[in-house]
């Protein structure tokens, strides 16, 4: 396998192999990857981005990119495993947990609430505003497909799903990096029934 400096390209490969896509396929949506380091600019790295997650939506089936992606989640431990942790030590209802997690903002960001459905909201910033920031790739020149934002939506659902003690299944609602700047990042998950 190729080696990749850059460490998010690098996660992205290894994700691609854990998920046993085809070499040849891997090496399509990879390709140019090699030549990005941590020194490229912010804007460069973003248009690679662009064009692999433009190859992943030609190359491989809605389900099996979001999970590829969804594997590539970052800040699982530290801190934001002890809060979401925390959360399900000490509060025994569902309601109380997302209430906790609500206010728990270094991990969830702006809001965690119950939709009257019984999904479960997570939005990054509130709705209303002028213009909203990917903080992932603040310096993409256009909109990537959102199939990139899966990578944060898998950070969300792996800590909500320890603060809330559920599986969950998740989809990203919108975010700012696929509109350009003009939504917030949100993500609404399906609460899975108990085994």
């Amino acid at each position: 396998m190729k080696q990749y400096e850059y460490g998010r390209i690098a996660r992205l490969a290894e994700s691609l192999a854990e998920a046993q896509i085809a070499p040849e396929i891997s090496a399509e949506i990879l390709a140019g990857g090699e030549v990005i380091r941590q020194s490229t600019s912010p804007e460069a790295k973003a248009d690679w981005f662009n064009a692999a997650m433009q190859r992943m939506n030609r190359l491989l089936d809605r389900e099996t990119r979001c999970a590829v992606r969804e594997a590539c989640a970052c800040c699982l431990g530290g801190k934001r495993l002890k809060l979401s942790q925390g959360i399900a030590r000490r509060y025994a209802t569902l309601e109380e947990r997302v209430a906790v997690a609500n206010e728990t903002r270094f991990v969830f960001g702006h809001s965690v609430t119950l939709q009257e459905d019984g999904r479960v909201l997570v939005c990054f910033a509130p709705e209303g505003q002028e213009h909203y920031r990917c903080v992932c790739l603040p310096k993409a020149r256009e909109p990537l497909p959102v199939t990139y934002c899966y990578c944060c939506e898998g950070h969300v659902k792996h800590h909500l799903q320890i603060a809330l003690g559920r599986k969950l299944a998740g989809v990203v609602r919108s975010s700012a990096l696929s509109s350009g700047g003009a939504k917030p990042c949100t993500f609404l998950f399906t609460i899975q029934p108990v085994d």
